[in-house]
């Protein structure tokens, strides 16, 4: 017999099936509570609404568990690629060799702008931020590939996700070049995907450029641990402009914007930004501590609790060691990673934050691998695009699939004035 949950409203009495997860986790069907009752529910920032059944990404924050179609992250940052984890994510199984080889060979073959696209980034001014311009140009793609534009053609949708996932490396790179007033630097067939990236990055037409392979690897171990987390908001983003069929580099650009926001993939660069004012004035470990813990000082410890973790998150464990062995290999000596290290010793041994399960997240520590690589604060967002397309892309694909999807379109409860008559202008006070 089928799970139910009884539901009385205004003396209705509603059984609403209760759904099951692969994992086991629970969820009422609201669905008809409308229709039946004349009630809707209201669920502030989806905090307990699952907008979505999808196959893609299982989190468990109690746990500490995230997993891609099963599989465990650590698994995957441990032996995977973030090319062999996106092709994971898009069509739900790890790819055999002949398929990796040949979704390798397409995203090389269309990493390539077109050339008239070179003259948008001159229309942006030397301040204009990375994801204004990396934004704006995912959707400007839409205009050069027409046939894209409609999201329910199965048998473009696979050429225009690789186009998506190609370009998109050289659009961000190119957003941080023109940042600075360098010039352009062109992809390579001779590189994979995250040495390329770094290529048109940090290459200068002067001189030579290799990539370090072990910031390569760092890089590579960044952007899989960023590849997808559920629905996030900027995922649900996606989700929601691609409910009305919008094509895929609108449905992208939305996200990117979605994620610019500093409660989103901000937060790494405000962990940087509190460390270097935690040096600038000379604080200590305990001493910033005290004063986060006094609520009269608005200080705020950036990079720890997550919306959905109440345990560790794993990508900080992940990150947190990459951290370490990044810079050892490279011989760098940040201070920053000293006083990440103090503040978290100092944060999970204080009543304070255990009590309140608050742990370092994945923002904690990805900023200090980021300025290793030598990517400024300002690209750190950029970044966290670059790794999280694969999952937007899924999310999307996913749901065109779905021949159940119906455009988003949530309810509200109204709080605003009853019936009011307009007043003439010379009869107002």
């Amino acid at each position: 017999m089928a799970e139910t949950a009884r539901l009385s409203v205004n003396g209705v009495d509603l059984d609403l099936p209760i759904i099951t997860g692969s994992e086991g986790e629970k969820a009422i069907d609201v669905a008809s509570l409308r229709a039946k009752t004349g009630a809707v529910t209201l669920d502030p920032a989806f905090m307990n609404t699952a907008s979505t059944s999808s196959a893609i990404t299982f989190l468990d924050g109690e746990k500490g568990i995230l997993r891609y179609r099963g599989i465990p992250i650590e698994e995957l940052g441990e032996h995977s690629t973030f090319i062999e984890t996106a092709y994971l994510l898009i069509y739900g199984h790890l790819p055999n060799p002949t398929e990796k080889q040949k979704f390798e060979f397409a995203l090389t073959r269309h990493s390539m702008i077109h050339e008239d696209m070179k003259r948008f980034f001159d229309g942006f001014p030397m301040t204009a931020h990375p994801m204004a311009i990396l934004s704006a140009m995912v959707t400007s793609l839409s205009s050069f590939y027409p046939y894209a534009l409609d999201a329910k053609a199965d048998e473009y949708r696979d050429i225009t996700i690789i186009r998506l996932i190609a370009k998109l490396a050289t659009l961000a790179a190119f957003s941080y070049k023109k940042s600075i007033g360098h010039p352009f630097m062109y992809p390579r067939n001779n590189l994979d995907y995250c040495a390329n990236f770094m290529h048109m990055m940090f290459a200068v037409p002067a001189e030579d450029y290799v990539a370090d392979p072990v910031a390569v690897k760092a890089l590579n171990l960044l952007l899989i641990l960023h590849a997808d987390h559920e629905q996030n908001c900027s995922t649900s983003t996606v989700r929601i402009v691609g409910s009305a069929q919008t094509n895929l580099f609108a449905s992208i650009s939305a996200g990117i914007c979605a994620l610019w926001g500093p409660l989103h993939g901000g937060a790494n660069q405000e962990v940087v930004e509190m460390l270097t004012d935690i040096k600038v004035k000379g604080l200590t470990a305990k001493q910033f501590i005290d004063q986060v813990k006094d609520k009269k000082s608005g200080v705020k410890l950036m990079g720890f609790g997550h919306r959905v973790y109440k345990n560790f998150d794993p990508r900080a464990k992940i990150i947190k060691k990459a951290c370490d062995d990044l810079l050892i290999k490279l011989g760098i000596k940040d201070p920053m990673l000293d006083m990440a290290k103090e503040l978290e010793e100092a944060a999970l041994s204080d009543p304070y934050f255990i009590e309140r399960k608050l742990y370092p997240n994945v923002d904690f520590y990805s900023g200090i691998i980021y300025r290793a690589l030598g990517i400024p604060t300002q690209m750190f967002t950029v970044m966290f695009a670059l790794g999280r397309l694969p999952g937007w892309i899924a999310h999307w694909k996913e749901m065109m699939e779905d021949a159940s999807t119906k455009i988003g379109r949530p309810r509200q409860v109204y709080t605003g004035p009853t019936l009011n008559h307009y007043v003439p202008l010379d009869k107002r006070a």
